[in-house]
């Protein structure tokens, strides 16, 4: 069967795709197309549904926002420019890009824009606030969502039928979602589908519909956010589960990786199945394995990652424990320290706490960073959340 490309003729590159103002309180919901500039599918599906909107006179409650991201890379058709857009939001850089009146680094002069509208949008609107960056992949892939792994994200995201990948934000360093997370909103990526295929658009549109419906920012029409749900559900191969990231192959600068054809995403590889060509070695899995986002393009230098379902024990005891704040208990332990009065990071010296492990962090709420060979911070997922913005919703 021929893949249908989508169509970008005539697609406009603008930081403001679109807005809409309800006359009614309501929530504020932000989506983001184009962070990568091969991807127009979120631009053009949020174009669509706008102007649906618009010619529908559907009423709008609170505020509905449709952004764009890496300008100049959309308009040349590149995932980005000098740096990945999508891994430059780390507040220290943030705030230092922001004193700069002159940035020759485009991918800089870009987050100072969008940065600029984020703020301007949590200034002016009304929570709770929503944000949902719409992505695709460079490989064939059903379509799925990615988030950091707070309770109040994983209950927005459990309603999409949709597997849920957790856990990228210890892979993934400097993600403009990670940034929001932090300062306590839901936010989310959706991924529906292959960059070029207009069929992910086709699913974006669905995606935005149906978000649309469960925040509430627009009247909910049972038959209709059932069809976008039947055509999400439709459109993804993958059950509706959570998986987490357990491995990432970086590419190291400089050197050649090839991605072997065929790897779609969530695919089980046999042991000893040939994955890619570096630098002239082949890379095959030692054991059977479980592939993620394969590379099949020139920009970028995560080669694959590997995932693997959660079971859902480990699910239902994480919140439970994280709920009780059990990690509180952690602090009083031998080698473990808070980093600050704000206890919202731990430090963990790994040569006196050593028997502790990732997955004991994860459960409690925590990601981990490196800090050198023998200490690791570990920082809450929890302890932003804005929770209680959200207990109104009919979601929650």
């Amino acid at each position: 069967m021929m893949q249908q490309v989508a169509n970008v003729e005539g697609m406009k590159v603008r930081r403001v795709i679109d807005h809409l103002q309800g006359e009614k309180n309501g929530p504020t919901v932000v989506f983001f197309g184009g962070i990568h500039g091969n991807e127009p599918a979120g631009v053009l599906a949020s174009e669509q549904v706008f102007e649906e909107i618009r010619e529908k006179k559907i009423p709008i409650f609170g505020n509905i926002y449709a952004l764009s991201g890496n300008l100049g890379a959309l308009e040349h058709k590149m995932r980005f420019q000098q740096e990945d857009f999508n891994r430059i939001w780390f507040p220290d850089r943030i705030q230092k890009i922001l004193k700069e009146d002159v940035l020759e680094h485009p991918e800089e002069q870009e987050l100072k824009g969008l940065f600029q509208m984020i703020s301007e949008i949590l200034e002016k609107g009304t929570p709770p606030f929503y944000f949902l960056d719409l992505h695709t992949t460079s490989s064939d892939t059903t379509p799925f969502m990615v988030l950091n792994d707070s309770l109040l994200n994983r209950k927005y995201a459990s309603n999409y039928p949709l597997p849920i990948i957790l856990g990228i934000e210890e892979y993934l360093h400097g993600a403009l979602l990670s940034y929001i997370n932090e300062l306590g909103y839901v936010s989310l990526g959706f991924e529906s589908g292959q960059h070029e295929d207009a069929k992910a658009v086709e699913t974006c549109i669905d995606f935005i519909w149906y978000s649309l419906m469960i925040t509430a920012s627009i009247p909910v029409d049972e038959k209709a956010k059932k069809l976008h749900y039947e055509a999400i559900f439709r459109a993804s191969s993958t059950s509706h589960r959570f998986y987490e990231i357990y491995h990432q192959h970086l590419i190291a600068p400089g050197y050649c990786f090839e991605m072997k054809p065929g790897f779609v995403n969530f695919q089980i590889v046999p042991k000893g199945t040939e994955l890619a060509l570096e630098n002239k070695t082949i890379l095959k899995t030692k054991h059977q394995r479980q592939i993620f986002m394969p590379l099949y393009q020139k920009q970028g230098n995560e080669g694959f990652y590997f995932v693997r379902p959660v079971p859902r024990f480990l699910l239902w005891l994480s919140k439970q424990l994280r709920q009780f704040k059990v990690d509180y208990l952690l602090a009083i332990l031998p080698g473990i320290k808070w980093d600050s009065k704000a206890k919202d990071t731990l430090v963990v010296d790994l040569r006196i706490a050593r028997f502790f492990a990732k997955k004991l962090f994860h459960l409690l709420g925590y990601r981990a960073r490196q800090s050198d060979k023998t200490h690791l911070r570990i920082k809450s997922r929890e302890r932003a959340s804005k929770s209680k913005d959200y207990m109104g919703a009919s979601w929650f």
